[in-house]
């Protein structure tokens, strides 16, 4: 397959390298202040996905500068704030065969992108591994909870067409499975990231922490009825009825083997980042609006990560 990632943070690198490795054409996508450090670097993945090393095809800093035709697929690992702006840019690179993965946290992404271009081109997907960039082009894989999980939200894309990708993830040591309730599938994760993901970095701990205090579980489990509530009232299908059944799960399968986990946004706000909460708990909050519920615990975690943000970026 002739492939293209979009932004080589962590998962990016995680997904380029294993690819180029497993002997795919793979084309990287960065930005203009890391080019000059990542173009004739060899990237490196480790971790527990094994130690990888790979030089991709070509690196570039914009689209426009791909000149080989004929790709077979684009995987989009940015920030969810950056997808509208990264879907137009990859739009004149869509051709009759080439399809747009969908590698990203929270919720609007397949929307967003789905108003700039088909349905049928876009495959979306529940990545549920953890990593982390130890520096530029060089990603540790540090926690594994289920397979990758890919599919097209509107049944437009063929069984066989996600097999093909399914299987060139797998052979590339990207543990991948087909599934046509993908949707559903990625509501899961974006429940546990809204749950997890700001108070850790909030309160800048790791997951088995912020289970092991009756204070953030409450908090946590509001998070989680919350958004049940708003999921409800938006006709958005989940794989859970009662919200109480989600947190038995949540806490008796889901946090123990991430219970080591940093959140992203914890590094983001490390980093002197923007966070994605507008994509968990901020798009949460968007919902209820829409409906005319209130989410008060959401919308408070949304306000106080937004602050811990300014403060970092100012």
């Amino acid at each position: 397959m002739k492939i293209v990632v979009f932004g080589l943070g962590a998962i990016g690198t995680v997904f380029a390298t294993s690819l180029k490795q497993a002997g795919e054409t793979v084309y990287g996508i960065t930005k203009e202040k890391y080019i000059e450090k990542i173009k004739n670097q060899t990237l490196e993945i480790r971790g527990l996905f094994g130690e990888k090393k790979a030089k991709l095809d070509n690196i570039f800093t914009n689209p426009e500068q791909i000149q080989d035709g004929d790709l077979d697929l684009i995987i989009v690992s940015v920030k969810a704030y950056d997808t509208e702006t990264v879907i137009k840019q990859i739009k004149p690179l869509i051709g009759k065969d080439t399809f747009v993965l969908l590698a990203q946290n929270g919720y609007g992404n397949y929307e967003i992108a789905s108003s700039i271009i088909e349905k049928e081109k876009i495959i979306l997907s529940r990545i549920i591994f953890g990593a982390k960039l130890v520096d530029i082009g060089v990603a540790e894989v540090t926690v594994f909870a289920d397979d990758i999980v890919i599919g097209q939200p509107d049944n437009l894309i063929s069984e066989e067409k996600l097999s093909e990708v399914a299987k060139v993830f797998n052979n590339a040591g990207l543990p991948t499975r087909v599934s046509q309730k993908v949707y559903s599938i990625l509501w899961d994760k974006i429940i546990y990231n809204s749950a997890l993901n700001p108070l850790g970095a909030i309160l800048e701990c790791n997951y088995g922490t912020l289970a092991e205090y009756e204070e953030t579980r409450k908090i946590m489990n509001k998070i989680v009825e919350e958004i049940f509530n708003v999921a409800k009232l938006s006709k958005i299908r989940l794989n859970w009825t009662d919200y109480r059944d989600y947190l038995k799960y949540f806490y008796e399968k889901l946090v123990p083997p991430t219970a080591k986990h940093f959140p992203s946004m914890y590094y983001d706000v490390k980093n002197g980042k923007r966070t994605e909460i507008d994509a968990f708990n901020g798009a949460i909050v968007k919902l209820a609006k829409q409906c005319g519920l209130e989410v008060p615990v959401n919308e408070t975690i949304t306000n106080l990560l937004k602050i811990k943000e300014n403060l970092i970026l100012r």
